[in-house]
């Protein structure tokens, strides 16, 4: 599929972008007001990483001048990955963990509770312009709710997020790993889906080479396509579009 097109004016306001080869050519980045889901192969965990870094940044470096709120509910988060994805974007690791504010769900109430009674006033508190939930479907696919419960549950909750990222001028972003597939997955995927304005998929080719792909699905203004994405004997750096000595890698 052809690469990424603006087929209609974009306002002034900065883009979040992933600054990695190929992929800003088909999706520059992403905008305030944004409800995002990344779902796919674990490779969307170091996506949201880097973005959580990458939003420190300046507006001219494709930052957003912003901390972010990171609710880990898969035990995701990564202090060394994110302490190196800081030195590839020339950021002091200590100073740029400082400004990601984690918060951890063990249980599918526990996320509720934090999105619904907490999130809106810890993203004013810490004047966080990005918001990312991690491996989000996965503590409402506990066998110990019913079916019921954890398909009306997960439903308000994904419709108070999207909601939440128009109303506050946010980008949320949820990412979303494989699990068994059952009913209960598709519905959340497909609640999650609709509800996004944007969608990422990152997947194997299902054709030779079986190299990734980033493809963005789902998307109010840029045209939707696909590209190849790192694979995972590759560094960060090669993908990185600067490394850490400022110079084009």
């Amino acid at each position: 599929m052809g690469q990424s097109t603006i087929i209609k004016p974009i306002s002034s306001q900065a883009l979040l972008s992933f600054n990695m080869q190929n992929v800003d050519s088909l999706f520059p980045g992403f905008m305030p007001g944004d409800f995002a889901i990344i779902y796919g192969l674990p490779s969307v965990l170091t996506l949201s990483l880097l973005l959580a870094v990458r939003a420190q940044l300046p507006f001219q470096l494709g930052g957003i001048e912003s901390s972010s709120i990171f609710i880990d509910g898969g035990n995701t988060f990564r202090l060394y990955r994110v302490s190196r994805l800081a030195r590839l974007n020339n950021l002091r690791s200590r100073n740029a963990l400082q400004r990601i504010f984690i918060s951890r769900a063990f249980t599918a109430h526990q996320m509720t509770s934090i999105i619904l009674d907490k999130l809106e006033e810890a993203a004013t508190k810490h004047d966080a312009k990005l918001i990312i939930i991690s491996d989000y479907p996965a503590l409402y696919l506990d066998k110990d709710i019913s079916p019921e419960e954890s398909r009306e549950v997960f439903s308000q909750v994904t419709s108070y997020l999207s909601k939440l990222a128009e109303e506050k001028e946010v980008i949320l972003l949820v990412t979303s790993l494989p699990h068994d597939h059952s009913r209960r997955s598709t519905f959340f995927h497909a609640v999650a889906c609709a509800k996004s304005n944007v969608t990422i998929a990152v997947k194997k080719k299902t054709a030779y080479p079986f190299e990734k792909q980033f493809t963005l699905e789902k998307h109010p203004i840029f045209r939707l396509g696909s590209v190849n994405f790192p694979s995972e004997n590759l560094t960060l750096n090669y993908f990185l579009r600067r490394s850490s000595n400022g110079k084009d890698s």
